[in-house]
């Protein structure tokens, strides 16, 4: 693939972008997770296969089981905000796993047909495979009773602990952060001294179980650790393991996100090029978020996320739903919209789904499209360490 056709399939007008997004640092301030109270409409009914205002349909939820975490990754939990003195939510707040449970066969009946568990780090809520056990038995519509395609995402460092109890509920398989081989700038990154070795082992572990392929998600940032892309690379290749490298993004408003320390997808793709020749792969379904890449020499396959430089909004089929039953349908929102004072209601499981569909058909969220807008300002947006990437 020569030079223009590369950078025309990798999406690269990093020339093109602002040198400076209107959007500022903002560690002090808080998103207001206060949730939008739900008003049924007492004439509608829900839709299956119901699109939003854009005409996006529900296709995947994104359920994260918890805001606590034991990394401090400096992209996503900053110590300095997420310190010994931050609030996290109290147990008797977030959500059973007989509420997540009612939830997700709601969704399903929408029309969703993929899961993914989140946190925080998902694997530090007690009995996380009691909640698998209960989700991977959800059938979707129709005859064929085919089940729901659940993953998780996880930071890898009780994998190790976990892996064989998760498969075992049900799990297919998961998806494991890590943004360098390099031990030493791992543990910066990290900002708890966790060594890139146990991470590496909790991957072997899922392998072992079954939980390929395993995914890896590389977050990359201008001089903090772009200069681990070929070793991460060469790391995963011929692994069956699939390496994803994802632009850093300004999820939240505590991480001190600026645009210079984006390195874009179509430069990442440049490098890699370079040392391992790439050829483009077909999307493996509507809405994917990585953009697929091969290795010439059959080595396998890597992905990019281009969020930044690439914005997928006109695509993105996604719902979150916090730890304490806040719907978000967009990683960037400011409030989400209160599903457990209904879960907790005398509502019925057809008045839980109305509402869902309501939500989803109101949706017009387009966060990514509009950040370098000439007029654009900068807001509080929900942090992805509470509603999961």
């Amino acid at each position: 693939m020569d030079r223009d056709a590369l950078d025309a399939r990798a999406h690269i007008p990093i020339v093109e972008m602002p040198k400076v997004v209107p959007i500022v640092d903002h560690r002090t301030v808080r998103p207001d997770r206060s949730a939008r109270p739900i008003d049924l409409p007492t004439t509608a009914t829900p839709v299956a296969g119901r699109l939003d205002t854009l005409g996006r349909g529900l296709h995947d939820l994104r359920i994260s089981v918890t805001d606590r975490c034991n990394f401090r990754c400096t992209y996503c939990m900053p110590k300095e905000v997420f310190d010994r003195n931050h609030s996290f939510l109290p147990h008797r707040d977030l959500l059973t796993f007989e509420e997540i449970e009612r939830v997700a066969r709601t969704f399903v009946s929408l029309g969703v047909e993929k899961i993914r568990l989140t946190g925080g780090e998902p694997l530090l809520r007690k009995d996380l495979e009691v909640l698998v056990e209960k989700l991977a038995a959800i059938e979707r519509p129709g005859d064929a009773h085919e089940r729901i395609d659940l993953t998780l995402t996880t930071n890898g460092s009780l994998l190790r602990k976990k892996a064989a109890a998760l498969k075992r509920a049900g799990l297919r398989r998961v998806t494991v952060s890590l943004d360098a081989l390099d031990d030493a700038a791992f543990r910066a990154m990290n900002d708890v001294d966790f060594p890139v070795a146990a991470v590496l082992d909790g991957i072997d572990a899922a392998a072992e179980a079954g939980l390929g392929p395993v995914k890896v998600n590389m977050v990359v940032k201008r001089g903090t650790n772009d200069d681990q892309i070929l070793p991460m690379v060469e790391r995963f290749r011929h692994t069956g393991h699939i390496l994803r490298l994802i632009e850093f993004m300004d999820v939240g408003t505590t991480n001190g996100w600026r645009l210079d320390d984006v390195v874009a997808s179509g430069e990442v793709i440049r490098r890699i090029h370079a040392r391992y020749p790439l050829d483009p792969l077909d999307a493996n379904y509507p809405g994917e978020v990585a953009e697929r890449w091969r290795f010439r020499d059959g080595g396998g396959e890597i992905g990019v996320i281009s969020s930044v430089t690439h914005a997928f909004c006109g695509s993105c089929t996604r719902a979150r739903l916090s730890p304490e039953g806040s719907l978000y349908t967009c990683l960037f929102a400011g409030r989400g919209h209160d599903l457990r004072a209904l879960l907790r209601s005398a509502a019925t499981d057809a008045d839980v789904e109305l509402a869902v569909s309501t939500i989803w058909g109101r949706r017009a969220d387009r966060y990514s499209e509009l950040r370098s807008a000439p007029h654009a300002t900068a807001t509080p947006r929900v942090e992805m360490s509470y509603i999961g990437g």
